[in-house]
């Protein structure tokens, strides 16, 4: 029987090894190290002839488990669960880039996200070109013979900037470029990157995977679309691994280096979060244009902010990339900063708090936590206003997320 939908497939995927009880939910395997019979067997598991454990920060079964349900619905050729999703970018790129190569990419950004090309990539010699990558013939302009990838947000946080994915990747493939996706604020159950032309996937797995912010981890999916023969530095690999080449790249040398692995404790609760995530995503969404369209109608708010709006100038390719729901997560303004700290302090039921896409509605302040770093000046340009407020929307009942707004506004 062919499993079509994708919470079936999620509680249904089979494990990859048989496991000795027939538990129907794959236990957490806590220890380091496994024991093997002979010498032999543990050669052939260090060598990648047997697909048996050796040491958890390499392979663990319940880490397996998690990312073999990955897999499952989402038809990556190859998953990786790491420990954050600031561990899976920074991953990717130490995977495929080297000093002289550069980055196409927009300034509109997660805060770590541009901090992490902008200092710490930077610092070891690639070079992130900013462009606005809703304009396909700037992006073009931007790419020289040293570019390597154009790497995006899905959907970008906190601007909710969204780009049209089908014709990025149309130019990443014209000029032989790897395109690399952050799309965490578009989850596998509205949104599939392999099928819209994507071929390296991150995600922070913290957010909506976890079922209620229960645990941090990151996900890189390699859909083994990309002719990696184009890159000189890898010619070697692709001759030997074809379209696992970023994947042996990746676990044999990168992801064991820098040692950023999944606790199969968070791997089990993440496990768990898989199979509702549909459901409390349906749930966040609605909640989020319902308060969307409410907050429209409050004099003492300037402007609201979420693509699914039929005011937004990113509805049209919002609706026809990720469905009725464009995430859900929502800004708006208001006058200045004080009137920011001031509703913000009278909230009773949604938290001030970062994360997004727990199961409670979290509320922040972006200019004065994630971007405190940075210049007024350069905020703005980030796109990030000192009267701009971030809202995650969570899976209570609506009509109590818009009491508290209202009472707070009142």
């Amino acid at each position: 029987m062919e499993i079509k939908g994708f919470s079936s497939r999620v509680i249904h995927t089979e494990y990859a090894k048989k496991d000795v009880h027939n538990a129907l939910q794959m236990p957490i395997y806590s220890n380091a190290a496994f024991e093997f019979d002979t010498a032999e067997q543990m050669e052939d598991a260090f060598i990648g002839r047997s697909p048996d454990h050796a040491y958890s920060r390499i392979s663990n079964p319940t880490v397996e488990n998690f990312e073999q349900r990955i897999r499952s619905i989402t038809g990556a050729l190859g998953v990786t669960a790491l420990s954050s999703g600031m561990a899976a970018i920074s991953n990717v790129f130490f995977t495929i880039a080297q000093a002289g190569d550069n980055i196409v990419t927009s300034k509109h950004l997660f805060g770590n996200s541009y901090s992490f090309l902008t200092s710490t990539l930077q610092a070891f010699g690639v070079e992130p070109r900013f462009c606005d990558l809703t304009n396909v013939e700037e992006v073009a302009n931007a790419i020289d013979d040293k570019t390597i990838a154009i790497y995006f947000e899905t959907i970008t946080n906190p601007q909710l900037e969204i780009a049209d994915v089908k014709a990025l990747s149309k130019v990443a493939n014209e000029h032989g470029l790897v395109l690399i996706a952050d799309t965490t604020l578009t989850p596998p159950n509205i949104f599939n990157a392999g099928q819209n032309g994507i071929d390296i996937e991150v995600i922070s797995s913290t957010k909506m995977i976890t079922g209620g912010a229960t645990s941090m981890g990151g996900l890189i999916l390699d859909y083994g679309m990309f002719d990696w023969t184009k890159f000189q530095k890898f010619s070697e690999l692709a001759q030997r691994f074809g379209p696992f080449t970023f994947n042996a790249k990746l676990r044999k040398e990168v992801f064991r280096n820098l040692g950023a692995c999944l606790s199969p404790y968070h791997a089990y609760l993440q496990s768990l979060g898989l199979e509702t995530l549909s459901l409390r995503f349906e749930r966040a969404g609605s909640n989020c244009l319902l308060l969307a369209e409410y907050l429209q109608t409050e004099p003492k708010i300037k402007s609201v902010n979420y693509p699914g709006l039929k005011t937004s100038g990113f509805y049209e390719v919002g609706k026809s990339q990720f469905g009725r729901f464009p995430g859900a997560m929502l800004t708006f303004n208001f006058n200045d900063r004080e009137e920011c700290f001031t509703f913000l302090n009278k909230l009773k039921l949604i938290s001030r708090a970062t994360n997004i896409y727990d199961n409670r509605s979290l509320i922040m302040h972006p200019a004065s936590t994630i971007y405190c770093d940075y210049p007024r000046e350069k905020r703005e340009e980030l796109g990030v206003s000192d009267t701009l407020i971030r809202l995650s929307v969570g899976i209570e009942d609506f009509e109590d997320l818009k009491n508290d707004i209202e009472t707070a506004l009142r």
